[in-house]
């Protein structure tokens, strides 16, 4: 297959492109400047509100078979000010526009379109179970979600497939927020964060290349796909087996009005508020996830670690 990625250089893009590329696919990574060490071909892109005036990577789209769309500016890289809430959803709103504006006048239009979202859609859910189904919240996420989740959907027609991902927590030692758990852990100091009561849906990254490989193509699969393990836990009890991995004691919390002070609006959306978030339709039409209990992933994760 020919597939195109928008934001192939990141915590999630890079590993995807390197399993594509080693099972023989074309891939094209578009990226905003010159990459180099890269494992595909890289084309520059400037994806903005004109999208009369995108330039010529657009004939990348036309005849590709999949176009994988990641890009968007980092939600958690820094205190959300007013600017910063914009960039992240402006960077969101026009990287998927202008794809899907490029998708809808290629000759041959890809037959699928996987498009990058969140579990953050739902916004905070208590205990109740967040499916594909499950309403849209009404917070910051939840609006920048509905916002990317609607422009990649004006890609749809009868010859191209959009599936939105919803991606959870994913996990894995190099990148993501993982990394930036450890340090309490490692000086003893590890525990829940506010209450602990929040559930945080969770993939293992590798299970997140699995099931985006699978989503693209698998006919059936169409429209929101939550990216998460078949088991959220709760936040108490994440930290208990990151604890567990790192040989570690896991029981100071980290109070909520220190986060609130520290991080301000982005504590709550991304720390002391969750969802109770499965993968419904990817279960329905039989895919296997390898990491299904945190307990697992963790262990894969942190399998080679020296002591």
């Amino acid at each position: 297959m020919k597939i195109v990625i928008a934001g192939g250089t990141g915590f999630l893009g890079r590993p995807l492109t390197d399993r594509l590329v080693s099972e023989g696919h074309d891939v094209v990574i578009l990226t905003r400047r010159a990459a180099s060490q890269v494992p595909a071909r890289a084309v520059v892109w400037s994806p903005g509100e004109n999208v009369d005036a995108i330039g010529s990577w657009p004939r990348e789209i036309d005849g590709a078979d999949a176009v994988i769309n990641l890009a968007g500016e980092s939600v958690a890289g820094k205190r959300w000010s007013p600017s910063h809430k914009k960039q992240i959803l402006e960077s969101r709103i026009h990287a998927t526009r202008s794809l899907a504006a490029a998708i809808a006048a290629a000759s041959r239009p890809p037959s699928v379109f996987a498009s990058g979202s969140a579990v953050g859609y739902y916004g905070p859910l208590g205990d109740e179970l967040a499916v594909e189904t499950t309403p849209a919240g009404s917070d910051f996420l939840a609006q920048v979600c509905q916002q990317w989740e609607a422009e990649a959907n004006r890609a749809a027609s009868p010859r191209t497939r959009v599936v939105c991902i919803r991606t959870g927590l994913a996990l894995e030692r190099d990148g993501g927020a993982l990394p930036q758990m450890l340090l309490p852990f490692k000086f003893g100091a590890g525990g829940p964060v506010g209450s602990g009561r929040q559930y945080w849906p969770w993939i293992h990254r590798t299970d997140w290349i699995d099931l985006v490989r699978w989503a693209i193509r698998t006919d059936a699969a169409a429209g929101p796909l939550n990216a998460t393990a078949p088991n959220p836990v709760r936040n108490a009890e994440f930290a208990r087996a990151l604890g567990r991995a790192l040989h570690r004691p896991s029981f100071m919390p980290a109070p909520a009005f220190a986060l609130r002070l520290m991080l301000g609006e982005m504590a709550d959306a991304l720390l002391l508020s969750g969802q109770r978030a499965v993968p419904a339709t990817a279960e329905t039409l039989g895919f296997t996830f390898k990491y299904p209990r945190l307990d697992d992933a963790l262990a894969a994760i942190f399998a080679s670690r020296k002591a």
